[in-house]
């Protein structure tokens, strides 16, 4: 294993102390691992989620002016604990409530739950929106149900627009919800990622295969599948999520890297998915390209389709100021 890391113990703590270095419009706390704005938003709702490291820059890198107010990573691929959950609830709370968006794997959902809990206790109005964006399999080892994934950034989005406009806790929960209910997602890999405490990928794969529905914790997806030209695979990834929800009409796509592709393969991806969705009727309005929700260096990329309204394009072209997003400021 080759990474650039002083330590296997030390990966996490090393990363928020450059995040903290590298970008001061962030308060980071190293010990407690509790990511928030350094100028505290007044008069709004909270935003905050969380989750494994491992996803970068998921979700850390989402906190600013549109987006979180507050972010928890935990290990790499574990559930943040709800005591940082607490933390960072605390941190956004402005007095009008907190969201909480939370990708739906039975450690995050658990210690969500838990920290949402002991918040009300001191009188902080929790509401939880979870998200199940991907449609590779029903159940999997970290889920009970569908698996959250890149329609995580999209709630996180625009949500985080409709609270900076003022809107009350109902209505940015509502929101959030509806990005999840109109977004799907499917991922396939290449190549599995290393977790450094392990040292080895996290499975193997032949030359010739391919994950078909891999988790964003490399997590087995519907099949092993054999390798082939980019157009087939994006073909094979819209195609999944066509059957379960029609694309059509207008949407956003996010042709996103797991870690360890290249932008010149995603964007030659992203010409195939494009003209995939021209070839079925959709017009493809908004879209992103690259490394937005990552499984450290896997291989591979995931697709995510959400069937916008005007109101969900209008948040989403809301200015947003953030490490890894940023427009119209």
């Amino acid at each position: 294993m080759k990474k650039l890391i002083n330590s296997p113990d030390t990966v996490i703590t090393d990363a928020l102390r450059g995040m903290s270095a590298a970008h001061p419009g962030l308060t980071v706390d190293v010990e407690n691992r509790v990511i928030s704005r350094a100028q505290r938003a007044s008069d709004k709702v909270g935003l905050v989620s969380g989750g494994g490291s491992g996803h970068e820059p998921l979700h850390g890198g989402y906190v600013g002016h549109g987006m979180l107010d507050a972010a928890v990573p935990g290990e790499i691929y574990t559930s943040p604990v709800p005591d940082q959950i607490i933390a960072a609830t605390k941190a956004a709370n402005a007095d009008r409530g907190v969201l909480h968006i939370v990708k739906n794997y039975t450690g995050d959902v658990l210690n969500f739950q838990m920290a949402a809990e002991l918040a009300e206790d001191e009188g902080i109005d929790v509401v939880s929106v979870i998200m199940n964006d991907d449609v590779a399999v029903e159940d999997s080892t970290h889920t009970a149900g569908r698996r959250g994934t890149g329609a995580t950034i999209v709630a996180e989005k625009v949500a985080g627009a409709a609270a900076e406009e003022g809107a009350d806790l109902e209505t940015v929960a509502r929101i959030a919800t509806e990005v999840n209910e109109r977004s799907r997602s499917f991922g396939i890999a290449l190549h599995a990622g290393t977790v450094p405490s392990a040292g080895r990928p996290g499975f193997e794969l032949a030359d010739d295969e391919v994950e078909l529905g891999v988790g964003i914790h490399g997590e087995p997806g519907r099949e092993r599948g054999t390798f082939g030209p980019a157009r087939d695979l994006v073909s094979y990834a819209l195609d999944a999520i066509h059957a379960d929800l029609s694309i059509s009409d207008e949407v956003l796509l996010i042709l996103n890297g797991q870690g360890a592709t290249p932008l010149i393969e995603l964007y030659g991806a992203f010409a195939e998915a494009s003209a995939w969705l021209g070839g079925h009727g959709a017009a493809m309005v908004r879209s992103l390209v690259g490394n937005y929700i990552t499984s450290l260096d896997q291989a591979g990329f995931s697709i995510t389709v959400t069937s916008l309204t005007d109101e969900l394009r209008r948040l989403w072209d809301a200015p947003v100021s953030t490490p890894a997003l940023r427009w119209g400021v």
